[in-house]
């Protein structure tokens, strides 16, 4: 592939990229990453492999500006993407199918889809000679998708360095369309949920299975399992979700609007979020800390019935909030005896720097000029917890400019991921709108 040509054209760089299965785990990134490296060293820009398993490198790339290493911007995303097994695809998930307008695949938005925006941004600013003003890094890393130790958990904690002076960076999630009302919004991510796995232990007698046993570990199991479905950890509101909800009703006005600027006020938010129909999955994370249980452990043979079963959960939290304040909230939900222990916890910043939305607000706005920008808190955790240990404020901007029939949330993650190949070069576009504007 030759590069002079290929930043041109990002869905083509997506569909090569997509043909690396780089399913996590095992993850086995290298092959995708050298790809990357011999792409960037075929324009004349020289990369830095660093691994703490030498199948599962990450790369750092650097373009220097005028004022060199003053205050540099960082770019970064990761290769790994999530199981696609037990899903039922239109398009195979590893072959980056184009069709009708999209390119399908897994990782087309999570996330080698912004990876092909910031390579093409990248590339076409060495090739075309572009004159920054800082400096651009671009970290390519692997493992994200279970928690960046080897990706960047492992940079940040290893080879700080490389990092310096950096005070901004851009990732995943934010900056992608979605319609209320005829208002389409451009939410751009500056902060996000901090990870807080954790392990529920329900013990009971066992037994033999030809010998019935009744409400012990799997009768608790069920009601632990219905409690969680059905009844809810409290509200809370923070800043960058009450900044966005009153931005959005401004914009929306009238009766929805009026509602949007309640889900805010905990007296109605549980009611507004009722109303809010298919948007309520987009809302509600973002008013409360959530547990999913997504793995359970028991007996390890059919004929013996555990005496102990363990359901691990996966743990959000809202910025502020500590491991120990979720204990707290599902001790009061269950029952006493079930024990739960934190396997996990990713603790990240209190509050976001916010000094550089206004630059991305304005680089979307000229984009579209329907484009309303707000700010996200994000309902996941991305490696912009490991970056922020090296006080580096994260935006979730890839750019994406999408169809409203196109649910976002439900097709990352899940089958049939895909995206417009208009999306890609809106977004590469932004992206290098970004590099001619930034100014540290």
């Amino acid at each position: 592939m030759n590069s002079a040509n290929i930043y041109k054209n990002p869905a083509e760089l997506l569909q090569r990229l997509i043909k690396f299965n780089t399913t996590n785990p095992p993850g086995n990134e290298k092959e995708c990453i050298l790809f990357i490296r011999d792409l960037l060293a075929d324009a004349g820009i020289n990369t830095t492999i660093l691994a703490k398993n030498p199948n599962r490198p990450n790369l750092i790339a650097r373009l220097s500006g005028r004022r060199q290493n003053v205050s540099p911007l960082l770019l970064y995303g990761h290769v790994d993407v999530v199981s696609a097994k037990n899903q039922k695809w239109t398009h195979p998930p590893f072959e980056g199918v184009l069709t009708d307008g999209y390119i399908w695949g897994r990782g087309a938005l999570d996330m080698k889809g912004g990876i092909a925006m910031m390579l093409s941004a990248f590339l076409r600013a060495k090739i075309e000679g572009l004159h920054l003003a800082e400096d651009i890094v671009l970290a390519i890393v692997s493992d994200e998708e279970k928690g960046g130790d080897f990706g960047a958990r492992f940079l940040a904690e290893n080879h700080a360095n490389m990092f310096d002076k950096i005070r901004y960076a851009i990732g995943e999630f934010g900056g992608f369309s979605f319609n209320v009302g005829d208002c389409r919004f451009y939410p751009i991510m500056v902060a996000e949920k901090q990870r807080c796995w954790i392990k529920a232990a329900i013990k009971g007698a066992g037994g033999h299975g030809s010998m019935p046993v009744r409400g012990e570990a799997m009768a608790k199991l069920a009601l632990f399992l219905k409690t969680i479905d059905e009844k809810k950890l409290p509200i809370h509101i923070t800043s960058v979700t009450k900044k966005m909800f009153k931005d959005m009703a401004s914009a929306v006005g009238g009766l929805k609007g009026l509602l949007l600027s309640q889900i805010t006020s905990p007296l109605f938010s549980n009611f507004i979020l009722k109303l809010s129909g298919k948007k309520r999955a987009l809302y509600e994370p973002l008013l409360r800390n959530t547990v999913s249980p997504t793995v359970l452990s028991g007996s390890d043979a059919i004929n013996v019935i555990p005496n102990e079963i363990s359901v691990k959960m996966d743990g959000r939290l809202l910025p502020g909030f500590a491991a120990e304040d979720l204990l707290a909230e599902l001790g009061n939900l269950i029952d006493r005896d079930i024990k739960l222990e934190v396997i996990r916890f990713d603790p990240g910043p209190p509050a976001p720097d916010m000094g550089l939305f206004d630059l991305l607000a304005d680089i979307l706005r000229d984009a579209d000029s329907e484009a309303i920008p707000v700010p996200l808190l994000l309902s996941g955790a991305t490696d912009a917890q490991s970056f922020s240990k090296l006080g580096i404020q994260t935006y979730g901007f890839l750019p994406m400019r999408l169809p409203a029939d196109l649910n976002f949330s439900q097709t990352i993650h899940g089958a049939n991921e895909r995206i417009p190949v208009e999306a890609l070069d809106f977004g590469a576009e932004a992206i290098f709108e970004l590099f001619m504007r930034y100014k540290g």
